[in-house]
């Protein structure tokens, strides 16, 4: 994996996008800003950017993902690949459903992904590494930013199966139970007390099969 490093983007994610569509960027390509001043977050929130922390994004052929990925959770999948990297490090970091990393009761980090041509899955990623906005957290572990990302693109290169990643993911898919979030369908609170989780990454909840509430 190439990966190209920048000062200053207005997002990775933007950039990635911008630069795929124009074709001067050719996947597999990750591209690491060390200070961006738009961050994409989920839907329509922005992911603050604080110096020093991880905005990540990367590009890659949808022929070259794991054959049995479901496409609608690859930022699921993608998420826990962080999560496992970071555990080698000796860090607590889990995923609290669908694709947001938390340590404790906090989030550290999230992933966003995205379709171009239906032919490129762009994945987006934001860790807090050394800062934290208020209500958020830092991760628990000393790692600098390109001894990181070389481990996580060694994950990204063994191509596990999604079978395997999902099968470690329902593990720890109780510790999202105790969380509720806003349903913008149905504009109203909904508890994961009772949610169904699926085979492909999505929820059955009040006979509704959902993949994001955002």
């Amino acid at each position: 994996m190439e990966i190209c490093y920048f000062d200053r983007l207005d997002s990775t994610h933007l950039f990635c996008e911008r630069k795929i569509r124009e074709g001067s960027l050719r996947p597999p390509i990750a591209v690491v800003a060390h200070r961006q001043e738009a961050g994409v977050g989920t839907g329509e929130n922005r992911w603050e950017s604080l110096e020093g922390n991880l905005f990540l994004s990367f590009v890659l052929e949808r022929q070259s993902l794991p054959s049995d990925l479901p496409l609608a959770s690859a930022s699921i999948y993608y998420a826990y690949l962080m999560k496992m990297t970071l555990s080698e490090f000796g860090s607590k970091v889990w995923i609290k459903w669908p694709n947001d990393l938390y340590l404790g009761e906090k989030k550290v980090g999230g992933v966003i992904t995205k379709w171009i041509a239906n032919r490129y899955l762009l994945c987006s990623m934001g860790l807090n590494l050394q800062k934290a906005p208020k209500y958020f957290q830092k991760i628990d572990v000393e790692i600098e930013k390109k001894q990181l990302l070389k481990a996580y693109f060694l994950n990204v290169k063994e191509e596990f199966l999604w079978k395997r990643i999902f099968s470690l993911y329902k593990i720890e898919f109780a510790q999202s139970r105790r969380y509720r979030y806003f349903d913008k369908e149905s504009r109203e609170h909904c508890s994961l007390a009772s949610a169904i989780l699926n085979d492909d990454g999505s929820i059955t909840l009040n006979n509704r099969k959902v993949y994001s509430f955002r």
